[in-house]
């Protein structure tokens, strides 16, 4: 019990530091893009670092290493996609609006706000810290299903990703409402398998031998939480609305919200 109390602690005293540091940077450049940049790579980090967090001494196991390396290839590629896209803009358009909305005091709201994305994302490293250290050395079935849903929601989010930026790239497309591929079926698909791939973490872990596997539910229940009720989906609805007007409408009428599901005709979902 003590040995979890201090992991939960170390894991929000750096996700703290990192997420100060991810202010100082969009305080300096003016772009909040590189909020959600070092957000990413912060919790790759301590996520990886939690994991091979020692047990009883001992070197790192074959599950801590696996589940090392899984939550370092998501950080990597999620967090190289969203370098490259903040590198060519001046700012994020959801923390533009929060800016506009905070007026003169931005700078120590936004500094607030980031604190708590950093203290809300314990869930997420915790989950990652308690399915390393499920108490077998051998993998099992479990540890290569697991293995197998992250790298599903990595590739879907990934795909989703290249569907939308080829859209976009497209000089017909302008100001029209990106509908092809895996976004016929889901108004935000790379959402969705984003909260996918954070389901891998309680296939691994969860047993009826090992209570605190049970932990590990908080982080998809966190992140489906933060995706469609709080920084995900709603602001970038309304700037979508803002920017597409009725053809967003027409959209959202025809399209699923978060689970990909066939599009239908006059039903908001």
């Amino acid at each position: 019990m003590g040995l979890y109390v201090w992991a939960i602690a170390a894991i929000a005293l750096s996700l703290s530091v990192l997420m100060a540091g991810a202010w100082m940077v969009q305080q300096r450049t003016g772009n909040s893009g590189w909020v959600d940049t070092i957000w990413t790579f912060s919790l790759g980090l301590v996520g990886a670092a939690s994991a091979l967090w020692p047990v009883a001494g001992a070197a790192p196991n074959a599950r801590q290493w696996l589940v090392a390396v899984l939550v370092a290839i998501w950080s990597l590629r999620l967090g190289l996609h969203i370098a490259v896209r903040t590198a060519g803009i001046t700012d994020d358009p959801r923390y533009a609006a929060f800016a506009k909305e905070w007026g003169v005091d931005s700078p120590r709201r936004m500094f607030v706000f980031l604190q708590n994305q950093g203290f809300g994302s314990i869930p997420l490293v915790f989950s990652i810290f308690v399915a390393a250290r499920f108490p077998s050395e051998l993998l099992r079935l479990q540890d290569y299903l697991g293995v197998l849903i992250l790298l599903a929601g990595i590739s879907g989010e990934a795909l989703a990703d290249a569907q939308l930026k080829r859209f976009r790239l497209d000089p017909t497309n302008q100001g029209r409402v990106c509908d092809i591929g895996l976004w016929r079926w889901s108004r935000h698909p790379n959402y969705f398998f984003e909260w996918f791939g954070w389901l891998a973490y309680p296939v691994i872990a969860l047993s009826a031998v090992y209570p605190w596997g049970w932990a590990t539910l908080l982080a998809p229940a966190f992140m489906y939480w933060i995706l469609v009720h709080v920084t995900g989906i709603p602001p970038l609805e309304q700037q979508m609305l803002r920017s597409r007007g009725e053809r967003y409408r027409d959209y959202q009428s025809r399209t699923s919200m978060f689970f990909p599901l066939p599009p239908q005709k006059g039903v908001v979902t």
